[in-house]
């Protein structure tokens, strides 16, 4: 059941493995954020550069604080958060160096599934989190649309198709928001929330 498949994902990653894992809006490859070997390996798995940058992924939002200067009221991060956003902050001197080493932001995922949020809390430290495909293809819905990558991770959860695999929108991925500038944000990535995302920041934060 479910503890088991947290419990055997949580070990693939604390041994230092790359999971593919369900979110709310596409499948993701995930290993822990603070072990430089695991990220280096998750790089070379997508097929990217280190230049472009890894979210990552947590299970509630107090555990943001440790990781992120925050310059938006907590309320704020509870109304996009969890969700299908992506949230880019400041990182703070805690987030392993080795992780997206040229810039001073980073991306911070709370997906709102049961699963990844069970996962995120069973690690210490906070999860890398990328899509599981190679850079440059389409996201995956399903676990038999990322074939190619299953030699190189230790385990998959298959949590069945996600969202409508007919539709273009479900492989949009999260929206990706900046919100590292005081009083502003802006846009990286309109993803599948833009419209309640941007609502809510303009309407209820006046930003």
């Amino acid at each position: 059941g479910w503890r088991e498949a947290v419990a055997a994902a949580a070990g693939a990653l604390q041994a230092g493995g790359m999971v593919a894992v369900p979110t709310d809006t596409v499948y993701g490859v995930a290993c822990l954020a603070q072990d430089s070997a695991a990220v280096r390996s998750i790089y070379s798995l997508k097929g990217r550069n280190g230049a472009k940058p890894l979210a990552i992924c947590l299970g509630d939002v107090e555990r943001l604080y440790r990781y992120c200067h925050v310059n938006v009221p907590d309320e704020l991060l509870r109304d996009l958060l969890p969700g299908p956003v992506t949230l880019v902050l400041q990182r703070s001197e805690e987030l392993n160096k080795d992780l997206n080493p040229f810039t001073s932001l980073v991306g911070v995922r709370i997906p709102n599934h049961s699963f990844m949020r069970d996962l995120a809390r069973a690690c210490s430290g906070p999860l890398a989190l990328t899509s599981a495909n190679i850079s440059s293809q389409g996201s995956t819905l399903t676990v038999s649309e990322f074939q190619d990558l299953w030699p190189q991770l230790s385990l998959i959860i298959d949590g069945g198709p996600i969202g409508d695999i007919w539709s273009p929108e479900c492989r949009l991925g999260s929206t990706v928001i900046d919100l590292s500038v005081s009083g502003k944000f802006s846009i990286i990535r309109p993803g599948c929330a833009l419209t309640p995302t941007v609502e809510i920041l303009r309407q209820k934060y006046g930003l």
